[in-house]
């Protein structure tokens, strides 16, 4: 298991790959975004790239690391449409590491995410944050 301590500032996780079909676009166009784009298959949402982007982070980082709820993000950015078969790839990289200010015994590290399609680019990129809980706590 992988804590605070361990996470240093300029690490590259690769997350993975993972490719949307055009039933897996409308499927979740019909729940949760439902604009003609999407509903048609055309082009994924990109709340569901977010998603894709989220399942392969758990499944790369968080899976292994013991970290709290995220504090959140800072911004969003769809850059290109993705479509169905788009291979995408997955990448986060640690900008900064500090300490929580209401949870001593956690950090909070602050990451560049990133979603590219098989040509290599980036179609999703995003600053976010993980609460990650340290291994001991100093005596203070």
């Amino acid at each position: 298991m992988r804590h605070l301590e361990d996470v240093r500032v300029g690490e590259v996780h690769e997350l993975g790959r993972m490719s949307l079909s055009e039933a897996d676009i409308t499927r979740f166009a019909q729940s949760y975004d439902p604009q003609v784009p999407h509903l048609d298959g055309t082009i994924a949402s990109g709340w569901q790239v977010a998603g894709v982007f989220m399942r392969l982070y758990v499944d790369a980082v968080l899976r292994d690391t013991a970290v709290d709820l995220s504090p959140g993000i800072d911004e969003l950015a769809w850059l290109r449409p993705v479509r169905p078969g788009d291979v995408l790839s997955g990448r986060a990289t640690v900008l900064d590491i500090a300490p929580s200010l209401s949870r001593p015994d956690c950090g909070v590290v602050r990451q560049r995410g990133e979603l590219s399609d098989d040509r290599d680019r980036t179609v999703m990129r995003m600053t976010f944050y993980s609460l990650v809980r340290r291994r001991v706590m100093s005596s203070a």
